[in-house]
This record gives structure tokens, C-alpha cells and sequence, in this order.
């Protein structure tokens, strides 16, 4: 079903914002004529609804105002982020899989890489367990689940990631020391991992300390690219796992920065359960 036809099912500005977003993550980009036409409204509309929009920090207006584009907050997005990558992340997933053991106590972020990982445990395969996170969607996921102790990490609730981060979720992440911790991040380049929010990394930083072992989840579209702030030296992670797509030049940067990586063939993942 098309995303201006959920439009029309969510009436008034915030349910055709929420669809003409979802429509410039699919496409990547869109014209206000585009979106005009495709909505129904006029075209002073659309700039009503885009200026919001990039008020949000979900998409950005080109100079002449007329293309929407995601912006790099954009790909903060939770939503988008759920609909990016999905075969990549799990592959990834699947593989990360064979870390966890029964009796462990294991901490995800809120990575959606992570969350493919936590689908995986909702099967009650690998119980007892107990599972940490500071990710809604991860604590809806395994909430109830049989063999499975979840702790939710509190903090102040960000709805644009869907989870809880904030001095008090550091702290709380400080109290706890996990057996391993499954992470994440935006960028991966010169022997670093990076992210583009600050307030993300301080969360990050935190888990690692936290754990005695460190597992990276990374899809290829992560390596060779640069954030705005360093997470950590790739020497902090244990493990890092990553899909074939990976180029041989990505591959062999982290071989000259002594990186142990383990690829993920896509192919295991035929049947998974890749629903948002």
C-alpha cells in the first residue's frame, strides 16, 4: 500500500508529515511538485509540511526548497534506520547469534542491528538469559519472554531513537557488568568507530566499559565513512562482524589496523523474521 494512501487514512498535517517522510526515505528524494501532486495538497502546503520536517531534523530542503533529502539526523531516525540494511543487519545478527550462550548476561544498544539480534533470542533457543538494554523497541520485543530477564535501562526517553539515554541511563549502565555488549555505530574509518551524536556516544562509551567482552555489528555502508565524534579505538571491541558486502579496500583497512572481523553471508538469513 502506497504511502499517500496511509496519508489519507492518518488525516491532518502530523499523519501527511509522517507519510511524505516516509515517502523521502523510500525514494530518497522528492520535488514539492511531487509531493503535491502525490498528497493531494498544494504546493504551499508542502512547504508548510517540509519546513516542519526539517525542523524535526527528519529531512533537509535544498537551496531552491523545492527537494526533500535525508539528512544525516534523518538516518538517527529510528524508522529509518528499521528500513535500512535489513538483509545486512541480519547476517550480521545470525552470526552474533553464536556468541551467546546460555547463563549469560548480555547488553544491546539501540542499534536496530542489535534489535535483529534480540528477534533471534525471542525464540527462547539460548535460556536462561538475562538481557539489558536502554532500546524500546528491544524491550517490547522481549518483554514476557519465557527464560528470558530483561533490565531496562531508564534515562530520558528520546523519541527519535526510541530509547532511554541521558546521564541517568550512563549511570545506570556504570552499576552493571555484562558478559557482552553488542553495539553499533555510524562510522567506522582509520582504526575508529564513529557517531554523529554526542549524546548517543557517552551511552556507548558506557556499555563498553561495562562488559567484559565488546561485539561491533556493522553493515558495509558503516565502513570508510567518518561521524562527527569518536566513539572508541576499534582495540575496544573484541569482535567486530560485518555482511559481505564489504569492500576488498574496507577489508583491508581493518587488517592493517589489526582488526579481528568475521564476515556474514547474507545468504544464511533466508526465513528470518525482518519485520519492523
Amino acid at each position: 500500500m502506497s504511502s499517500d494512501d496511509s496519508g489519507a487514512r492518518r488525516p491532518g498535517p502530523a499523519g501527511r508529515q509522517a507519510a511524505m517522510a516516509e515517502r523521502v526515505l523510500a525514494d530518497g528524494s522528492a520535488t514539492a511538485a511531487e509531493l503535491a501532486e502525490r498528497f493531494g495538497v498544494s504546493l504551499m502546503t508542502v512547504h508548510r509540511d517540509l519546513d516542519e520536517l526539517a525542523r524535526q531534523g527528519i529531512v533537509r530542503k535544498s537551496r531552491g526548497g523545492v527537494t526533500a533529502q535525508p539528512s544525516g539526523v534523518f538516518e538517527s531516525n529510528v524508522q529509518y534506520r528499521l528500513k535500512a540494511m535489513r538483509a545486512e543487519k541480519a547476517a550480521v545478527a545470525e552470526h552474533a547469534l553464536r556468541s551467546v550462550e546460555p547463563g549469560m548476561a548480555i547488553m544491546l544498544d539501540d542499534s536496530t542491528t542489535a534489535l535483529e539480534l534480540a528477534r533471534r533470542l525471542r525464540t527462547g533457543a539460548i535460556t536462561p538469559l538475562t538481557v539489558v538494554t536502554n532500546f524500546l523497541e528491544a524491550i517490547n520485543l522481549l518483554a514476557g519472554q519465557r527464560g528470558i530477564h530483561l533490565m531496562a535501562l531508564g534515562g530520558d526517553y528520546d523519541p527519535l531513537h526510541s530509547s532511554f539515554l541521558g546521564v541517568s541511563c550512563v549511570e545506570a549502565v556504570g552499576q552493571l557488568r555484562v558478559d557482552v555488549c553488542f553495539t553499533s555505530t555510524s562510522a567506522v574509518h582509520g582504526g575508529h568507530a564513529y557517531h554523529q551524536e554526542q549524546h548517543i556516544v557517552s551511552v556507548k562509551r558506557a556499555m563498553l566499559d561495562a562488559a567484559a567482552r565488546n561485539v561491533l555489528l556493522l553493515d558495509h555502508t558503516k565502513l570508510a565513512r567518518v561521524a562527527l565524534h569518536r566513539v572508541a579505538p576499534l582495540s575496544r571491541f573484541d569482535l567486530l562482524l560485518i555482511d559481505d558486502g564489504a569492500s576488498a579496500q574496507a577489508l583491508r583497512d581493518l587488517d592493517e589496523h589489526r582488526v579481528r572481523h568475521e564476515i556474514c553471508a547474507t545468504t544464511t538469513t533466508k526465513g528470518s523474521d525482518d519485520r519492523t
